[in-house]
């Protein structure tokens, strides 16, 4: 019921069906030729060696690293500290709520 159709294609013929027959009213207007020009290639970039540090600027690289790491360390770990505190204080938070409904059921 839901098997699309697929159409069978016939051996082909070798003849052309024109579209249309608007093409004789076609103006055709002579073209002028093309003409390559040929340009001398782009001469290649100069060769670069590697980046050239002083020791002044390897130590304060050296410096940023460092800091960098400090600084994204002491937010992670104080983000890690604001969870397990509030997991905790919501653990004992559940505690409490059941102790008090317990108590209460008991009465």
């Amino acid at each position: 019921m839901l098997r699309p159709k697929v159409p069978t294609n016939p051996t082909p013929t070798r003849t052309l069906v024109p579209l249309n027959d608007s093409s004789a009213e076609l103006d055709v207007q002579p073209v002028a030729p093309v003409v390559c020009q040929h340009h001398a290639p782009a001469p290649p970039p100069a060769a670069r060696g590697g980046v050239h540090l002083t020791a002044g600027a390897t130590v304060a690289a050296i410096g940023a690293g460092t800091a960098a790491v400090l600084v994204i360390g002491a937010v992670l770990v104080g983000m890690f500290l604001a969870i397990s505190i509030t997991a905790g204080s919501l653990a004992v938070v559940a505690l409490v709520a059941r102790s008090i409904l317990n108590d209460q059921s008991k009465r």
